[in-house]
């Protein structure tokens, strides 16, 4: 086929689907408007700029943004309580919903299946705002979790669990767990739909158990999700549930709850420095970018399975 006839059947085809393509181009106006034209912000990292000046009009400051960051007495504190959280969510929090799927659809009841992820999918639809204020109230130290742990005889005295910052980890990962498990629970139950019965029904007849079909054919059958979600959240590791930390840090938590999004945050909109909040954000984006590219190469080396 010549080029001509090729971009004849091309325009044939961009014809019949006008509507869709109208709609798909309404998406990649958003996108550039929203996503693409901002980025030229990121030129203030290497600038030193003030609201007061066009940016056009601030002086080139090079690297000196992100060399002061890399030497502030901060960025260990930070990097540590960044990457403490995120690895345990990581290590914790991912398998979770593909056990919870998986237990979900070794249900045989479907009323109880309903019941079970919908009670499991509530807490997702509860703003950070909301279920951070619920938090801050029962883990006070006149709160129900206080009443709780001292009516079982595990505590002696009341504790405000929110102002020791060894409690503040895990009460972020726990919470954050609890919030989503339902809701990320559901594109698994998506893949697992999609298996084939007849696998089941030969596993069957062979004398496979229900934990054996689990292992041999479930799993298997959803590797390629899994394998994509893991590499996505490998390249997220830098990021912070900033609405849930802000919400639940205080000054008493600060040494366990200042992370990398609360630094920009702070640097950025409470001191006005918005030249070296950009830096920080952008060695960020930088290093979540490297990491996507690492963990993309070695899953593909691993299983074949990769984003690109």
């Amino acid at each position: 086929m010549s080029k001509k006839e090729k971009f004849k059947k091309l325009k044939k085809t961009i014809i019949s689907q006008k509507y869709l393509q109208v709609m798909a181009l309404l998406g990649v106006v958003w996108m550039f408007i929203f996503n693409y034209i901002p980025m030229y912000g990121l030129v203030i990292a290497f600038k030193e700029y003030s609201i007061i000046k066009p940016i056009s009009e601030a002086p080139w400051v090079g690297l000196m943004q992100f060399k002061e960051f890399l030497q502030d007495e901060n960025f260990w504190i930070v990097l540590k309580n960044t990457l403490g959280i995120s690895l345990i969510k990581l290590f914790i929090g991912f398998p979770l919903p593909i056990i919870f799927a998986l237990m979900l659809n070794e249900l045989t009841s479907l009323k109880l299946k309903k019941a079970v992820q919908t009670i499991s999918y509530l807490p997702h639809f509860i703003s950070w705002v909301v279920l951070g204020g619920i938090l801050t109230t029962w883990l006070a130290d006149i709160g129900v979790i206080n009443d709780i742990l001292l009516g079982l005889g595990l505590i002696s005295e009341r504790t405000n669990f929110l102002a020791e910052p060894d409690n503040f980890w895990a009460i972020i990962i726990l919470s954050d767990i609890w919030k989503e498990l339902g809701w990320s629970a559901i594109i698994y139950l998506a893949a697992i739909a999609g298996v084939s019965t007849e696998l089941y029904e030969s596993a069957t007849i062979d004398g496979a158990n229900r934990f054996q079909k689990m292992w041999h054919i479930t799993l298997p059958s959803i590797r390629p999700t899994i394998t994509i979600l893991f590499i996505l959240a490998v390249s997220g590791v830098l990021n912070s549930n900033f609405d849930q930390i802000l919400i639940l840090r205080n000054s008493l938590n600060e040494s366990a709850s200042n992370v990398i999004d609360i630094y920009v945050y702070q640097m950025g909109i409470q001191n006005a420095r918005y030249s070296y909040a950009t830096a920080v954000g952008l060695l960020k984006a930088i290093i979540a970018f490297i990491l996507l590219l690492s963990a993309n190469k070695i899953v593909k080396k691993l299983n074949g399975t990769s984003l690109f």
